[in-house]
C-alpha cells in the first residue's frame, strides 16, 4: 500500500531524536544494574544519548535507517526521492564519524550500538559498556 505525502509527513514528524525505544531499553537496564549516567548531554559534542561524564564514556544508540546500517546495500532500496534521502543519510554517517573523531581526540571513549543490536542482545551491549566502566 502506497502512502500519501501527508501520511509520510506525519510518520516523519513522529520520529524521535531522543528517548527512542532503543535508548530507553538500554538506559533502563543500565539503571537497573545500578549505573548512573546523564542522558542527551548538550554540553558534550554530539549530544550522546548516554554519558558517563566522570569516566568520559559517550554512548550513542543508532537506528539503522537514519545512520546508514549496511549502507552500500540499503541505499539501493530508495526508489523515490533518492536525491534527498541518499545525501541526507550519508551526511548523518559523516557526522557520526566527525563526532567520534572529535570526542576521541578529547579523550572520550565512544560506543555506538545499532538498534537491532540493542533489541536482540541488550545484555551483550551492557557487557561492552561495563568493560569500560570497570576498567576506566
Amino acid at each position: 500500500m502506497k502512502k500519501t505525502q501527508e501520511q509520510i509527513h506525519k510518520n516523519m514528524q513522529n520520529v524521535r531524536n531522543k528517548d527512542s525505544v532503543i535508548e530507553i531499553k538500554l538506559r533502563s537496564l543500565l539503571w537497573k544494574k545500578g549505573y548512573r549516567y546523564r542522558k542527551n548531554v548538550k554540553s558534550i559534542y554530539g549530544h550522546p544519548d548516554i554519558a558517563f561524564i566522570g569516566k568520559k564514556i559517550a554512548i550513542f544508540c543508532d537506528s539503522e535507517f537514519w545512520h546508514g546500517y549496511d549502507w552500500e546495500n540499503r541505499k539501493n532500496d530508495f526508489k523515490t526521492h533518492r536525491e534527498f534521502w541518499i545525501p541526507k543519510i550519508e551526511r548523518n554517517m559523516a557526522r557520526d564519524r566527525e563526532v567520534n573523531a572529535k570526542l576521541q581526540s578529547e579523550g572520550w571513549i565512544v560506543l555506538r550500538f545499532w538498534g537491532q543490536e540493542i533489541n536482540q542482545d541488550t545484555e551483550g551491549c551492557i557487557a561492552k559498556i561495563e568493560e569500560f566502566l570497570i576498567n576506566e
